[in-house]
């Protein structure tokens, strides 16, 4: 087994908590350094935490990396097996709860309420270690065949899934990275690593914390949210950014950037592949062209580029086998669980040069009224319009069965044109465009439009954040009556309602501003107003709104002073009321 060396040679991940030198820097957290001594006595802590309960699978979930990073190998050298979630929204935790014995980190409270992991709760008041920081703590490394941590699938195409990686596979993908990228800066230099990307996901794992720690170079525990903390922060010490598309994409040309091109020693890129516009930016305003990673959740890291200096070609990284059968990828390496080929779902053509071209997804082809429809065709194109700068489709599940759906960027031309004619008129032009590469009763049928795409921590658009898209703001008016100076209707409140997202973690609650709003919008649809509203008078509510429930709404107008009275009632009484009063523009 490896022994901790100096740079720029990587130890085994599975000795990153044994003692070793302990003044070697682990992380930068909340602007202090922390050493390798802090680090072995916090993952110790975590460690008697741990076996403190008898479970043997826990869900973590932080976003502070360097918390992450020590209750991650307090796990593991406790003997457990950790699950990842991608995120803590309720259909996660839902999935995940069967699964495991407790949760450990940052969780909605009614889920921690039966095992909830703390070292700051030590049963007996112990402190698991001594002066040297590494009592009770084992000497020996982490098994790397038995040690393993569940980490799950983006989710872009479908329902994330759950894939199981052992430390063996990990730490062959740690050594890879090192022996690609670990020349990139000068051998007596060690970067300080920032993100922008979560380690709940393989790329950021990997990035961000067991890379780091194997080689030891400090990371920092806070990520990077926006790009006005990436222009102050890049440029303060040696640094290398570990991003995504997403990320890079939307930098700023307004900031100052002169101060990160001081700095910043290497800029990686993974999740998708970055356009050759979002390349060329990062290289003026970052001074550095990205070194883009291609891989998966299943595969671990396979190839990699830099537009600057390899174009469009992916390089595979060193330890990678890789074939193509039928254009599509196969891959073999000690990144998986088995010796076999494994078969992707991606289409290539070899470069000639040892590397090889990205030519689409090959397993994004959907029945839409028995014609096969390819998703990727439908991007495609609409890429090729003037009017459209980014779009996704996908099938949107629907009360009258799935249906073709597309959530595009337009240009700035493009909103020009949405604004002049209309969302109608412009989502049937750009479905007229789409008659080249797919049948008329293929077209899509739902559109969003939006500034820009949806992404989750890791940077990716996933099905799950698209549909909510797609989600009613609205419920559904039956109406009773609607008279010169009365209305009155009847709404269904579904927890479906997008309204409902944030109130509350335990108990769905309406949001008064929503009652408002539709107060506001059935107010115009009965009566004839005066353009502006002005303000709410009396505004009351009485009692919370909780789904499912069935509301309805009483209008009575005042003509003379451009009022409209309100009220929401149901079984149990009136939930609101006030008086919405109207004025000229």
């Amino acid at each position: 087994m490896l022994e901790w060396i100096a740079l720029p040679a990587v130890a085994i991940v599975a000795e990153a908590a044994v003692a070793g030198d302990v003044s070697r820097p682990v992380a930068w957290r909340n602007g202090k350094l922390i050493n390798h001594k802090q680090f072995i006595r916090d993952v110790a802590a975590w460690r008697s935490a741990f076996a403190d309960h008898p479970g043997s699978r826990f869900a973590l979930s932080f976003a502070d990396g360097y918390a992450f990073a020590t209750a991650l190998f307090g796990a593991w050298h406790a003997g457990k097996q950790v699950y990842l979630p991608g995120d803590t929204l309720p259909s996660t935790l839902a999935r995940l709860a069967p699964l495991v014995d407790g949760w450990a980190g940052e969780f909605p409270s009614e889920w921690m309420r039966s095992c909830h992991v703390n070292p700051n709760d030590r049963r007996d008041g112990s402190d698991p270690c001594d002066d040297d920081g590494v009592h009770n703590m084992p000497r020996e490394p982490l098994n790397l065949y038995s040690t393993s941590a569940v980490i799950y699938t983006s989710g872009t195409n479908g329902e994330p899934l759950a894939i199981v990686k052992y430390l063996s596979q990990l730490d062959a993908e740690v050594q890879a990275l090192q022996k690609a990228f670990g020349d990139v800066w000068p051998a007596d230099v060690a970067p300080v690593t920032y993100s922008t990307v979560s380690h709940q996901h393989i790329y950021g794992l990997l990035f961000c914390v067991l890379w780091p720690l194997a080689a030891g170079r400090a990371f920092v525990a806070e990520r990077l949210i926006y790009p006005e903390e990436m222009a102050a922060n890049l440029g303060q010490q040696a640094s290398l950014l570990v991003s995504s598309p997403a990320h890079l994409g939307r930098l700023p040309e307004a900031l100052d950037w002169r101060a990160v091109q001081g700095g910043l020693q290497a800029v990686f890129s993974s999740g998708g592949p970055l356009s050759v516009d979002a390349a060329n930016a990062c290289l003026d305003l970052l001074g550095q062209s990205p070194r883009e990673v291609y891989g998966s959740s299943e595969t671990g890291g396979v190839a990699w580029r830099q537009r600057a200096v390899h174009g469009d070609c992916w390089q595979p990284l060193p330890g990678i086998d890789w074939r193509v059968a039928d254009e599509v990828l196969e891959v073999r390496s000690r990144h998986l669980s088995t010796d076999d080929w494994w078969q992707t779902s991606d289409r290539i053509a070899a470069d000639g040069s040892g590397g090889f071209v990205l030519l689409g997804r090959a397993d994004r082809i959907v029945k839409i009224e028995e014609k096969r429809v390819s998703l990727t065709a439908i991007e495609a194109a609409l890429h090729q319009c003037a009017e459209i700068a980014e779009a996704r489709a996908f099938m949107l599940a629907t009360s009258v069965g799935p249906k073709l759906a597309v959530v595009a960027v337009p240009t700035a031309m493009g909103w020009d044109l949405l604004l002049s004619i209309g969302k109608r008129a412009f989502s049937e032009r750009l479905r007229q465009t789409l008659l080249s590469v797919v049948e008329r009763v293929a077209l899509p049928r739902r559109w969003r439009f939006r500034q820009v795409l949806p992404v989750n921590s890791q940077g990716k658009s996933t099905e799950a954040l698209l549909t909510a898209l797609f989600r009613p703001l609205k419920p559904n008016v039956q109406w009773l009556a609607r008279e010169a100076t009365q209305a009155n209707a009847l709404l269904d409140i579904t927890p479906e309602l997008a309204v409902f997202d944030g109130h509350f973690e335990q108990q769905l609650v309406l949001p008064g501003v929503a009652q408002l709003g539709w107060a506001i919008d059935l107010a115009r649809d009965s009566f004839e107003l005066l353009p502006r509203f002005q303000r709410v008078d009396a505004l009351k509510f009485q009692r919370p709104v909780l789904p499912p429930a069935r509301l309805e709404i009483k209008l009575s107008l005042r003509r003379e002073s451009e009022q409209v009275g309100f009220q929401f009632l149901s079984a149990r009484g009136i939930h609101s009321s006030g008086v919405l009063v109207f004025g000229e523009a």
